[in-house]
């Protein structure tokens, strides 16, 4: 069942935001939120909601961009559409969105009668995991070719939680040295996974779209379905 949740903002009183709902026919094993891109919850994010909840998961995604103009939705295949998102990151405050997706975190807890909830994000959502798994008490995240983690590493003593994390080692957006110091940062962690994809860029997993890979996409998310499979159980 497809539809969407009213989730109550934290820090301003009588505000709220929407968060696309996917819900598996059976009661759902643990819940997924899956954060945006700077493309907004486009088709793309609503369905991998949609697949999520196929395979049992109560999976929501979080208009984010909410403060600066609600319903935004964006082709990345679209130059004046990929020129929009850019200016759309620039414009987003990422504080503000760590406590919408922690909102989300509440009301999908809810939605599951105090259950698990996973997070799983790309690009701006990839760095959003990271931060989501630092700063909140989300039980597991992943990142897809997450940017600027590099500047986040600082905070990763407070990942208390399993985190997973995607790289395409051609990513144009995240290049050698950056993905160096994610390993140096990141490999010793004793919560944190880090997988690297030779040959592939920016955006290979996206779900449809010019940018999507198809083999590296399978693979990745058969790994992320397997790390939610034993971490969210």
């Amino acid at each position: 069942m497809k539809s969407f949740t009213e989730i109550n903002v934290l820090d301003h009183g009588g505000e709220e935001f929407l968060a696309y709902t996917s819900q598996p026919v059976s009661t759902p094993k643990a819940a997924i939120i899956v954060i945006q891109e700077i493309f907004g919850v486009n088709e793309g994010i609503r369905a991998k909601c949609d697949e999520w909840a196929s395979k049992g998961y109560l999976a929501i995604a979080p208009d984010l961009f909410w403060r600066i103009r609600p319903g935004i939705e964006l082709d990345a295949d679209v130059p004046d559409q990929l020129q929009e998102a850019f200016g759309l990151f620039g414009q987003f405050d990422q504080e503000a969105g760590i406590r919408d997706i922690e909102a989300t975190i509440r009301e999908a807890r809810k939605m599951v009668d105090g259950g698990k909830v996973g997070a799983v994000g790309y690009c701006l959502g990839g760095r959003l995991a990271f931060m989501t798994a630092a700063r909140t008490d989300i039980n597991a995240s992943v990142g897809y070719y997450g940017v600027g983690i590099d500047g986040l590493l600082g905070e990763s003593h407070a990942i208390a939680h399993p985190l997973l994390l995607h790289i395409p080692q051609e990513d144009h957006f995240v290049g050698p040295d950056v993905q160096e110091k994610m390993h140096d940062g990141l490999d010793g962690h004793p919560k944190v996974t880090l997988y690297d994809y030779p040959g592939l860029d920016h955006g290979f997993a996206a779900q449809m779209g010019k940018r999507r890979d198809e083999a590296g996409a399978q693979l990745a998310d058969s790994r992320t379905e397997a790390f939610f499979a034993q971490h969210l159980a």
